[in-house]
């Protein structure tokens, strides 16, 4: 191969990944505390929230951020008078800080679940259950992430 060609071959490669670069940055902005907060009061419209009801089963350290484990629990005894009607897990420090939601009908016998999530750097995670009569209720834990999941 002549050393044009492979000076061509080099200039339209580092060209792609200039341009898929710029195409992808912009979104791979990271969230923040005020982008949680905002999708908070988009759902639940500034109600009152109480801590308590939730169990979070999180890593306090995250070796690798590309699969960190959850596991919510929250107490209800799951009657149709009385219910957990959704979970939301937040991440302040993400691209996107809504990384799962999770839908409970009294039929689920209990409002548990788990899951592996990818975290960009350390951060708080956030849930919030919404019961059947409107009560939120949240529970909030640091994972310290020592390498990035997100790109990070």
């Amino acid at each position: 191969m002549s050393q044009t060609a492979n000076s061509r071959r080099n200039f339209l490669k580092t060209g792609a990944i200039a341009v898929l670069a710029s195409i992808l940055a912009p979104h791979m902005v990271l969230a923040e505390e005020a982008d949680v907060k905002a999708a908070l009061d988009k759902l639940y419209s500034g109600k009152t929230m109480a801590a308590g009801k939730i169990k979070l089963d999180l890593p306090q350290i995250a070796e690798n951020g590309l699969v960190v484990p959850i596991g919510i629990d929250v107490e209800s005894p799951m009657t149709d008078a009385d219910y957990v009607k959704a979970v939301h897990i937040f991440a302040d420090g993400n691209p996107l800080p809504n990384v799962i939601s999770y839908r409970f009908t009294p039929e689920c016998g209990k409002a548990s679940a788990s899951a592996r999530m990818r975290l960009a750097k350390t951060q708080n995670i956030l849930a919030v259950a919404e019961m059947s009569n409107g009560q939120l209720f949240t529970a909030k834990q640091e994972v310290k992430v020592t390498i990035g999941g997100c790109g990070g």
